[in-house]
C-alpha cells in the first residue's frame, strides 16, 4: 500500500481502492466467522485482492 501510495499518490489511490475494499470489508463482517482473527484476515486481504483485481480489469476494459 506504501508503495501505490507513493506512486500514484493518496488521491488516485484512495478511488483506486476504495470500492474494493469497503465491498470486501462487508463480505468479510457478513460471512467470515472462522474464529480465528488470523484467519478472518487473511480471508479478507484475499477477497480485497480478487476484488482490486476484478476491478482494475474492468476498468481497463471500459477504457479501451
Amino acid at each position: 500500500m506504501f508503495t501505490l501510495i507513493q506512486t500514484i499518490g493518496i488521491n488516485a489511490a484512495a478511488k483506486r481502492e476504495l470500492a474494493p475494499l469497503a465491498i470486501a470489508f462487508v463480505i468479510a463482517e457478513l460471512f467470515y466467522k472462522f474464529g480465528s482473527f488470523a484467519l478472518e484476515c487473511v480471508a479478507f486481504l484475499a477477497t480485497w485482492y480478487v476484488f482490486s483485481l476484478a476491478f482494475d480489469y474492468l476498468t481497463r476494459r471500459a477504457r479501451g
